[in-house]
């Protein structure tokens, strides 16, 4: 592994000061594979114990590392084993036990996320699966802090189709659970195909059964910084504009390398990856449509929108490959609507369309991610749209994503917020 110096930061500090370039999160994964008890009680009490001791000093650390460096880190979350295979003896009261564990064990941490209250069931579901799948409204209705995620799909098993009906009947049930605060158990849920068992980013993370007892990965963010980068290569090629992306992707993933091995180091766990994700935020500069749109397009949605976003995710991971000894996760570019100042612009002006977003997501890093839906959306179009999302995935050996929000209430034309990004955030906060 090679080695970095303090003095490596340097060159970043315009793209912190001006560009908005941060940590998006330090998620510390952790296996409760040993704290499967007889009883749910008894496994809830490992796990709230397991997780407690072992990030203990995740929110300290994260904060040393903060002052000491002057990088800022946005979200520190913890990832578990999916909860499925822990609980895989228990009914959904069992598991209800487990998810106020985990809520528990999170807001004793103080972090900002808990995932993993997961099901792998790409192939089919057993028993324990379907418990899990069943509770998950309920779940997500009440804790703050826990993310849900369930895997449809694989390009080995292709897509399990049986799982995706029922996904579509399991989101509007948690939005209806949710109907006083616009449905945003949703937002903390996420179907996947090809999911990866190391990503950093909630509402998808999982700490994978091929991961080691503990790790550390980083996800960084900087879709302002990699703009900043093209400014300079404005008028210029094709060629030599991907070429300032892949410059400004080595520097932002190098900062990433840097707090990853630090954080490593100080809670003596292993390293594991590093995400190079652009993950907008409504602020304005650190939108990946703006990105998108210096390329020459008249608005993001428009004709060559798909194309320019294959040279950015292209030029982004080849960048950061060089940069990390272990570049990981999803690494890509993310486009959440409503979490995209650009891409909100975008739908209000008619330019984007969940059409030509699905067509996008054959090659961004994830899929339809933090869609707004109407709150009469039936169950079977939104389990139409998982199946069409799963589809692009496995045939084309990716991962991909669904995350939509039926809101109660809501019709076409109508506005909803679901709040900002910020520490310990509330349901409110953002989930990149």
């Amino acid at each position: 592994m090679f080695g970095i110096n303090r003095e490596e930061i340097i060159s970043t500090i315009e793209m912190i000061t001006k560009w908005q370039l941060d940590i998006r999160t330090v998620t510390m994964g952790i296996s409760l594979m040993d704290c499967t008890d007889s009883k749910a009680k008894f496994t809830a009490e490992k796990i709230y114990d397991k997780i407690t001791k072992t990030a203990s000093r995740l929110s300290e650390v994260c904060e040393e590392i903060e002052s000491d460096f002057s990088i800022p880190i946005v979200n520190k979350r913890v990832s578990v084993t999916p909860i499925a295979l822990v609980g895989a003896a228990f009914d959904e009261e069992g598991f209800l036990e487990i998810a106020k564990a985990l809520d528990s064990a999170a807001l004793e941490l103080g972090i900002d996320f808990l995932g993993g209250y997961s099901a792998l069931v790409q192939k089919g579901a057993a028993r324990g699966d379907l418990a899990l799948i069943n509770s998950i409204p309920s779940a997500l209705s009440q804790t703050k802090f826990l993310c849900s995620s369930v895997n449809l799909a694989s390009s080995k098993a292709g897509i399990n189709m049986d799982a995706v009906a029922k996904m579509g009947r399991v989101i509007k049930e948690a939005a209806e659970k949710t109907a006083d605060n616009s449905g945003i158990a949703c937002a903390k849920l996420v179907c996947f195909a090809n999911a990866v068992e190391d990503n950093p980013f909630m509402a998808g993370a999982f700490h994978g059964t091929g991961e080691p007892d503990c790790v550390v990965n980083v996800g960084i963010s900087g879709p302002g910084a990699i703009y900043e980068g093209m400014l300079k290569a404005r008028g210029r090629s094709f060629d030599e504009l991907a070429e300032e992306i892949k410059k400004s992707a080595f520097r932002v993933t190098r900062m990433g390398q840097l707090v990853a091995l630090e954080a490593a180091k100080r809670l003596n766990v292993p390293f594991g990856i590093v995400d190079l994700s652009l993950a907008p935020t409504p602020s304005f500069g650190d939108s990946v449509a703006l990105v998108l749109e210096e390329t020459g397009l008249e608005s993001v949605g428009a004709p060559g929108t798909t194309a320019a976003l294959a040279m950015l995710n292209d030029a982004v991971k080849k960048g950061g490959l060089m940069a990390s000894s272990r570049v990981g996760g999803l690494s890509g570019a993310f486009i959440p609507v409503s979490e995209d100042a650009g891409m909100i612009k975008a739908v209000e002006n008619g330019f984007l369309n969940i059409e030509k977003l699905e067509a996008m997501t054959a090659v961004c890093s994830v899929g339809l991610d933090m869609i707004a839906l109407e709150g009469d959306t039936s169950a079977e179009t939104i389990s139409g749209i998982i199946a069409d999302e799963a589809a692009i995935g496995v045939i084309n050996n990716k991962t991909t994503a669904v995350r939509v929000i039926p809101v109660p209430g809501k019709k076409i034309g109508d506005s909803v917020s679901f709040g900002g990004l910020g520490k310990r955030a509330d349901y409110g906060g953002k989930f990149r």
